[in-house]
């Protein structure tokens, strides 16, 4: 019997960022490098779902982000990796979207329905949500190993303002990261299976953010690519 290869002989995980037209990902991009990823920025369908992981950015408007997704075929690739048990990391919007709907200015978008509930304005005295903030996070996280104290970037007006998927079974449940801004308390990040979100921004967020996706980079599936 082969005896598996050491960590230090595998090939670093490939990621596909999802390159929809959000806003600049090149600075998702260049910190998945810094990482230790092999990163590549495209929407090409195989590509994208033979990635070990797969990142969707978005920056803006819900319903702007979901039209750019759509227009992909975003949601399908989500749809497929995870049917799969292929990782997904959503940043910010990427993060909205994964839940049923977003209400902005009073019109209602559909989102990509993976987690139940809306994406709402924020209620505070001052928004948007702009700069950096800790978050309370949850119990047994992987996103967060070693980085629990630590202070996140945020630029959002808009967030999911509750946690409504009840538990299934024997089914590990949802570990859930809250932040608070103004006195609103709203979801920071969440970690589900195959499925991981952060509302912030990890690629602005410093030696933390840097971190974070270190910790997401290693629960991808790894192997050796010479053998």
């Amino acid at each position: 019997m082969t005896a598996a290869p050491d960590a230090e002989q595998l090939a670093p995980p490939r990621v596909v960022v999802l390159d929809h037209g959000s806003g600049n990902v090149r600075s998702v991009v260049r910190a998945l490098e810094a990482a230790g990823a092999e990163v590549e920025l495209t929407a090409d369908r195989d590509r994208a779902l033979a990635a070990d992981g797969l990142v969707v950015p978005g920056v803006g408007a819900f319903a702007a982000t979901m039209k750019q997704i759509m227009a992909v075929g975003g949601d399908r690739l989500v749809e497929r990796r995870l049917a799969g048990g292929r990782p997904v990391l959503g940043i910010c919007v990427g993060q909205q979207v994964m839940f049923d709907a977003g209400d902005e200015h009073g019109e209602r978008s559909a989102g990509l329905g993976q987690w139940p509930g809306e994406v709402t304005r924020l209620e505070a005295d001052v928004v948007p949500h702009m700069g950096w903030n800790t978050v309370e996070a949850a119990e047994g996280t992987t996103l967060f190993a070693g980085i629990t104290e630590e202070r996140f970037y945020f630029v959002h007006s808009y967030a999911a303002r509750s946690w409504e998927m009840e538990p299934i079974g024997p089914m590990t449940p949802p570990k859930v990261t809250w932040a608070e801004h103004g006195g609103d308390r709203f979801v920071a990040a969440v970690e589900n299976g195959a499925l991981c979100a952060t509302q912030f921004h990890p690629e602005k967020s410093g030696d933390a953010g840097a971190a974070l996706l270190a910790n997401w980079l290693r629960t991808l599936p790894r192997y050796d690519r010479g053998l």
